[in-house]
């Protein structure tokens, strides 16, 4: 049995990896092919391009790798037209994938899409592009089934693997053990993005930002995680530029143990502020496109959720404060920092025991429920 597979960034192949386990312990001849991260490549999986080749995001932020991603597309179309697999599954990556996988399913291949596309918040006409594509969306998030059987697509709820991999609670002094770090400073983490992009829209902000926070509070500890050697030598870069004399401790990777010993985090926006609410830790999250990008998304009124931030959707109510686009800057980052360190006994423990129920809500063991209704597929 041959599986093809996509993924387009390091939330993506955290998810294909624990997918793929997920299947192979059923069915352990099964053999992977298509574009892969490194967590996917160990476990076996055949890259026919690096992950890395899909990590962009926005309108303008796309134009100058559009012909290579299409180039991209219309060789794996070529190839397994010509060779099919089994089964295709497209994780997340919506914009390279719902195409991807419409080109595949008219050719008989069945189509799986793990991980909604946030129609429901924004750019709703998509749903469009998977209605008679796919022959499953499998999501992470229960509300999502609702909105897919409201347009006759076949969708299955199967949870989140990070709610399943996040422990209740989480160890907060194992994890400043492990980091060598004092268990009674307070201990800000700093989380600038994954992407080039990210880190040159938001780091000089959150930079220009923890200048303002030492100032106030001389004896707090910041840790910014960074994913890779070259992130890392970008946000260096910029700090030597904007703060160099500012204490702060960069760390290679561990973002979710720099979390999980943190008292408060500072982020952008995406995937880590699930995880952060998973961990249980005040958050600041921020946001910020190119000035087309926002552009096009305010003139065409696109946003169609009440927030921008997963937890506060999924608790239906403001508990992350959001700071979008032209608000990203180092006095709002303060004041919010601040303000919620200043909050009261009662609203910090509301707040934690909105983010428990919503964790409880999402633990479902989630990539064996999305390998048993994959395998089910098959069967069909």
């Amino acid at each position: 049995m041959r599986i093809a597979i996509v993924v387009g960034e390091v939330s993506g192949d955290i998810l294909g990896s624990r997918l793929i386990k997920a299947l192979l312990l059923h069915h352990p001849e099964i053999t992977f092919e298509g574009i892969a991260g490194a967590e996917m490549i160990a476990i076996g999986c055949n890259a026919l391009y690096p992950m890395e080749k899909l990590a962009v995001m926005g309108f303008s932020e796309i134009l100058p790798r559009l012909r290579e991603l299409l180039s991209i597309r219309k060789k794996l179309v070529q190839r397994w037209q010509q060779n099919p697999p089994d089964l295709f599954i497209g994780i997340d990556a919506p914009d390279f994938n719902l195409r991807l996988e419409a080109l595949l399913h008219k050719k008989g291949i069945k189509t799986v899409h793990y991980v909604s596309p946030s129609i429901w918040a924004w750019r709703e006409n998509r749903v469009k592009k998977i209605k008679g594509n796919i022959d499953q969306m499998l999501t992470l998030f229960p509300f999502e089934v609702d909105f897919y059987r409201k347009h006759q697509i076949p969708a299955t709820f199967v949870g989140h693997p990070l709610a399943d991999e996040i422990p209740l609670p989480s160890d907060q002094r194992s994890a400043r053990e492990s980091l060598g770090l004092d268990n009674e400073t307070h201990l800000l983490a700093v989380l600038p993005g994954s992407r080039n992009g990210e880190i040159k829209r938001i780091a000089p902000d959150f930079l220009q930002a923890l200048v303002l926070i030492h100032q106030k509070f001389p004896n707090w500890q910041f840790i910014v995680p960074l994913i890779n050697n070259k992130i890392r030598f970008q946000f260096e870069t910029l700090q030597q530029q904007i703060a160099p004399l500012l204490p702060i401790t960069l760390i290679n990777g561990q973002s979710r143990t720099v979390m999980t010993a943190s008292n408060q985090i500072l982020m952008a926006s995406g995937t880590a502020v699930l995880e952060g609410m998973l961990i249980n830790r005040p958050m600041i999250a921020a946001y910020r496109v190119s000035a087309l990008t926002a552009f096009i998304i305010r003139r065409f009124k696109m946003i169609k959720s009440k927030y921008y931030t997963l937890p506060n959707n999924l608790c239906d109510e403001y508990l992350v404060p959001e700071l979008i686009q032209e608000q990203v800057t180092a006095n709002n980052i303060l004041q919010e920092v601040e303000k919620q360190f200043k909050q009261s006994t009662q609203q910090c423990n509301y707040r934690s025991q909105r983010f428990h129920e919503v964790h409880l809500q999402l633990r479902q063991n989630a990539s064996q429920q999305a390998a048993k209704t994959i395998l089910s597929l098959l069967r069909c």
